[in-house]
């Protein structure tokens, strides 16, 4: 995760490669952000998070109707950005042990680079619909199976599924790790028992850092 193309803070770093996959995996509901003659394009889309070989290979696909899937056919394709986030929140200056301090915000993700490619054989689409199934409604996957070759096919012509070889991973993690102890430990007794999951979620990940109390 060396030579870094977004600005992150040593201390708010994920420099472990199993904890950004973690990560990503439970937060698989990514944007992917390509170039294009026209400038950046963008979709927001559910991720498969695979290895082969040691390699991060990410698995997903998109409405053939949507244009993004042509970043993958050029001859000079550039890296694309697949942008993993979890939990955010706002953090109050009162929770810092000096007044005149300002406020921030707290919050996790990975971005993950790599160039794309098209999966266009049926085979290779129904095993790609096949790992979404199964990641985020498996019990669905015998009925899907079930739905027969007719109804596949015309499902499979309006989606192009592809996967990008990951050939970058950064993480950035920013849960105050600059604070003192005491200020950590007011920001996980704020956020922990607020009712929005993205603001609870950030007072678990800290816990799970290691951040706060000891």
């Amino acid at each position: 995760m060396n030579g870094t193309i977004v600005y992150i803070p040593e201390f708010n770093r994920v420099e472990d490669r199993e904890t950004a996959l973690a990560f990503m995996r439970a937060n698989p509901f990514a944007i992917l952000v390509s170039n294009t003659d026209d400038g950046p394009f963008a979709t927001h889309l559910p991720v498969v998070v695979a290895e082969r070989d040691g390699n991060v290979i990410l698995r997903a696909h998109a409405a053939q109707a949507n244009p993004h899937w042509k970043v993958f056919e050029q001859e000079q394709q550039v890296d694309s950005l697949v942008i993993f986030h979890g939990p955010h929140a706002y953090i109050s200056p009162a929770l810092y042990e000096l007044r005149e301090s300002v406020p921030t915000w707290n919050y996790a993700t990975v971005h993950a680079y790599g160039r794309g490619k098209i999966l266009s054989s049926d085979d290779d689409k129904q095993q790609v619909l096949a790992e979404l199934i199964a990641q985020f409604d498996a019990s669905y996957l015998d009925q899907w199976k079930s739905l027969g070759d007719q109804y596949h096919s015309r499902m499979l012509n309006h989606i192009v599924a592809f996967e990008i070889a990951v050939s970058r991973l950064e993480g950035k993690f920013k849960l105050s790790q600059n604070r003192t102890r005491t200020e950590q430990e007011n920001v996980i007794q704020a956020l922990g028992t607020s009712a929005d999951s993205a603001v609870s979620g950030v007072a678990q990940l800290m816990r799970q850092r290691g951040l706060g109390a000891k």
